[in-house]
């Protein structure tokens, strides 16, 4: 595994594990140097952890290789109790929504759905204020609205683990802060491992368990933050006082590192 700095406040005992990175580089045809270098971690059953690190560090490189997108790099990524059958069942929320333009909300979500998970979709829905447009199709609702679906179709699937990129980009403050309270909704409806890249320190304050700071290139992990039990998915006062020791973290990080 990489060399992690780690930093912050230690929090319980992490879950069972149920991803592990180990990276050693990953590199593109032509570029002069790798995009990640020696990088490594472990995600634990349930757990949010946030990716944060500037534009061009690897963020998305890195969800891709989780994703089995991209396997060309050099290292190992490894799903500990699946005894070596695979990655387990991964739900993705892109940056943009990515619904078919002709087929309604629901339509969108039936297409994914495992057997007998048509309950537990429609709960999802309703939860997250958007059974009213179940039959709408995606030109009909907005940006935001969109979004939404996009993330209740990704936990929809009942996942060992959702990959999140850069989910609230292009949103002004107010449908970011709405965004996060939903990514909140559908995780609390169906708890799972989420890995979530920003750039956005609120989005970690607001959501995660654990932030992960990348920064180089290669890219490494400068800082590996356990956020306290009591100050985890809190309300606004407290999201933007931890996004603000996160800030000095990192500031702090990147300057030990280079």
């Amino acid at each position: 595994m990489g060399s992690v700095a780690a930093s912050g406040t230690l929090g319980e005992q992490m879950a069972a594990v149920i991803l592990e990175v180990a990276i050693r580089g990953k590199g593109f045809p032509g570029a002069r140097e790798p995009v990640l270098g020696d990088l490594g971690f472990r995600l634990g059953e349930s757990e949010i952890v946030a990716l944060v690190g500037p534009s061009g560090c690897g963020k998305t490189t890195l969800l891709r290789l989780i994703a089995g997108l991209d396997q060309d790099f050099t290292g190992e990524i490894t799903w500990p109790g699946l005894g070596g059958a695979g990655r387990p069942r991964l739900g993705f929320v892109f940056q943009e929504p990515r619904l078919l333009p002709w087929r309604t909300v629901w339509q969108n979500l039936a297409l994914v759905l495992p057997p007998g998970q048509e309950g537990a979709a429609a709960a999802l829905l309703k939860r997250l204020g958007l059974w009213a447009e179940r039959n709408a199709y995606p030109g009909q609702i907005s940006l935001g609205m969109a979004r939404r679906v996009a993330i209740a179709r990704a936990f929809a699937i009942a996942p060992a683990l959702v990959l999140l990129d850069e989910p609230f980009a292009s949103l002004d403050a107010g449908n970011a802060e709405l965004g996060r309270s939903v990514l909140r909704d559908a995780w609390g409806e169906r708890p799972t491992a989420a890995l979530l890249v920003t750039h956005d320190l609120t989005d970690a304050a607001a959501l995660a368990d654990r932030v992960l700071m990348l920064a180089g290139r290669p890219s490494r992990i400068i800082a590996d933050i356990t956020i306290a039990a009591n100050e985890r998915r809190g309300d606004r006062t407290t999201v933007a006082q931890l996004a603000a020791r996160l800030r000095d973290i990192q500031e702090k990080s990147v300057i030990s590192s280079s």
